[in-house]
């Protein structure tokens, strides 16, 4: 086997114009890196990472947590068109100790999880925290938003918080309005 690979390397090398004693040369020569160089490139890369690896992690916390918003958003308007397309009240349903939300739909005066892939419960990121703020009139702990067959939703905001104290909002100021996502510019003062 090895005189076959030998006549193989002879036939491309003199196809190529190499001789043997340039073969040994570049192999015999300085081609690699030392060993203290590569141990210099890994110190390197490993303090670069080191630095940036916090900023990163915020990154990443922040951006689970608008996903998160988006879900929840997305999950808020399916309860809404659900409600009117088909004659009944649905509840977006939070819990904030466990970190959950999901669908329910009033069948004969119970709510009842929906037998779809939308009626399982949801669980936000490790590191967010959510809260329910409604216009209500104090009497209810519960933490849900009823969604009518007219088109009408009960008014709130829902926060979610990361670690590092950003908070992505979801709110509707009436009965009437649709529930959105606040933009960073949304003014609440008087302007």
């Amino acid at each position: 086997m090895s005189s076959v690979l030998s006549v193989v390397n002879k036939k491309i090398c003199s196809y190529m114009n190499i001789t043997n004693e340039q073969i040994k040369c570049s192999m015999n020569g300085n081609r690699g890196f030392t060993l203290l160089e590569l141990i210099l490139v890994m110190v390197i890369i490993s303090t670069l990472l080191a630095v940036a690896s916090p900023s990163l992690q915020g990154f990443f916390s922040s951006r689970r947590t608008d996903d998160a918003a988006s879900n929840m958003l997305s999950l808020i308007k399916l309860a809404r068109s659900l409600s009117i397309s088909e004659g009944r009240i649905y509840r977006f349903n939070i819990d904030s100790d466990e970190s959950l939300y999901w669908l329910t739909a009033a069948e004969k005066g119970v709510y009842e999880k929906l037998n779809t892939e939308f009626g399982r419960s949801f669980l936000l990121p490790d590191d967010t925290t959510v809260t329910l703020d409604k216009q209500t009139d104090g009497k209810s702990i519960e933490q849900y938003i009823e969604f009518y067959p007219e088109g009408k939703a009960e008014p709130g905001t829902i926060k979610l918080t990361d670690m590092r104290g950003n908070t992505v909002e979801i709110l509707s100021a009436s009965p009437f309005e649709q529930y959105h996502i606040k933009n960073p510019e949304e003014d609440t003062g008087n302007e």
